[in-house]
């Protein structure tokens, strides 16, 4: 009858469950408690990942250029005016 093909559906999605289940509390464990990584294969992905660490000391909380402070230590926006010639 229909109802014998029960046991082998519930194995194959059990087997088809357990991976991704497994990996993501594997993951949340091995990665301090992230489950997810943020990939730095390209170079410039990498440059992105070291700069959100160094500025907010957390790579998935992304941050823009009003974090990142000036050299100079002065607002960036008051810039001095350039002689009219």
């Amino acid at each position: 009858m229909w109802y014998e093909i029960l046991p082998a559906a519930g194995i194959i999605c059990a087997a088809m469950t357990f991976p991704s289940v497994f990996n993501y509390y594997f993951h949340k464990f091995i990665y301090s408690g992230n489950p997810y990584r943020r990939g730095i294969s390209p170079v410039f992905n990498k440059d992105l990942y070291l700069r959100d660490t160094r500025l907010s000391n957390n790579p998935y909380i992304m941050q823009g250029l009003d974090k990142i402070p000036d050299e100079d230590g002065k607002d960036s926006t008051s810039r001095p005016k350039r002689p009219v010639s």
